[in-house]
């Protein structure tokens, strides 16, 4: 390799730049978080207009498909792209009114339950040889001083987690709502966006390479979006198959608390389970040994679906072998956590997808 000055010049820049970055990696660690801190507004909307737009393609190719009208053309994007939002914004309006009203009329069913099952625990006689005979000087001795001193401090330790929480809670709604407005702006623009950054790679990316990064971009959409519909038609099986099973075992709210684990199943690995403990919650306040049954339902529904169907439903939709699904969950969950669950299919399903491509020309 020869070597010139301009050569020699960029390396010792590059040099000079990560002796800086390491000697004071603190303040430049400071900067990157600042502005990682800074563009979570833009990534959150970038992701929720990648997630609207799939909604939003499909009432595209239904509006008006072979009309020739320039009214038709002007007003498929708006339309459609806020036919999508209400279209996610009515199905979680719909969960919420089916469940909440059912969910607060069982917390005072239990609430009114309770004192009568209270001094039933307190009459069974095991109970009461487990209380202290000489409960009353045991009571007498407490510094109750002292113990009021301690609830204030606890008290005021709560009031200003309380207020923290107020604003975490004002931060994120201040955030979401940048967010969504950034996710409008790009699904309103998005044919000037593909255009724009055509033009960025046609103007510096050598030909050989704009031919492979849209190669690898095409791939990755194709993954990812396969992946949302093959997570959602999963998530809709899941809730059919709960409210279906507690129909026929006769377990009480079986279609509110089907929707509700249908929902929460969009959820990685928690989701279901979330569901599950609200809607046993709720079948409580009828009866208590159901509930029982319910979580022992449960568990075996879910580990069926997460070995039979799951694999199936999603790895289908994605072009990718139940085995590999079941690797890229474990692996990736393993190590990012939930992160990892969400993002290790669809970029397992596009690795598999490149490396069949490359056989398929290498002609093996």
């Amino acid at each position: 390799m020869k070597l010139d000055w301009k050569t020699c010049r960029r390396a010792g820049v590059a040099a000079f730049l990560l002796y800086l970055a390491i000697y004071y990696w603190e303040t430049v660690s400071g900067l990157l978080s600042l502005l990682l801190g800074a563009c979570v507004p833009l990534v959150l909307g970038g992701a929720i207009a990648y997630l609207i737009n799939i909604l939003m393609t499909f009432y595209e190719r239904h509006w008006f498909p072979k009309s020739k009208a320039k009214a038709a053309a002007v007003s498929r994007r708006p339309v459609c792209m806020l036919a999508a939002l209400l279209t996610v914004v009515l199905v979680l309006v719909l969960v919420v009114q089916m469940v909440v009203p059912e969910f607060i009329s069982c917390v005072n069913a239990l609430i009114r339950q309770a004192p009568a099952a209270m001094n039933e625990l307190l009459g069974n006689e095991a109970i009461e040889r487990l209380i202290p005979a000489d409960i009353e000087q045991r009571l007498a001795a407490i510094d109750w001083n002292a113990l009021v001193s301690s609830i204030g401090k606890i008290l005021l330790g709560g009031f200003t987690g309380a207020v923290n929480a107020v604003g975490s809670i004002f931060s994120g709604t201040v955030t979401a709502l940048f967010a969504l407005i950034f996710a409008v702006y790009i699904l309103l623009g998005k044919d000037t966006l593909r255009r724009q950054c055509e033009r960025l790679m046609d103007g510096y990316l050598p030909e050989k390479w704009r031919g492979r990064v849209r190669y690898a971009l095409g791939v990755l959409n194709r993954s990812f979006r396969s992946y949302v519909v093959g997570q959602c038609t999963e998530a809709v099986i899941l809730g059919g198959l709960c409210m279906a099973g507690m129909s026929l075992l006769g377990f009480p709210y079986a279609a509110m608390i089907g929707a509700l684990v249908g929902v929460t199943a969009l959820i990685p690995v928690a989701g279901a389970y979330i569901g599950a403990g609200v809607g046993a919650f709720m079948i409580l306040s009828v009866s208590a040994e159901k509930a029982l049954w319910f979580l022992v339902y449960i568990v075996v529904l879910q580990q069926l679906e997460g070995n039979l169907i799951y694999p199936r439903v999603v790895g289908s939709s994605i072009g990718l072998p139940g085995i590999f699904v079941l690797a890229a969950v474990t692996v990736g969950g393993a190590m990012f956590g939930v992160l990892g669950m969400l993002l290790g299919v669809p970029l397992v399903a596009a690795l598999y997808q490149a490396l069949r491509d490359d056989l398929d020309r290498r002609g093996a």
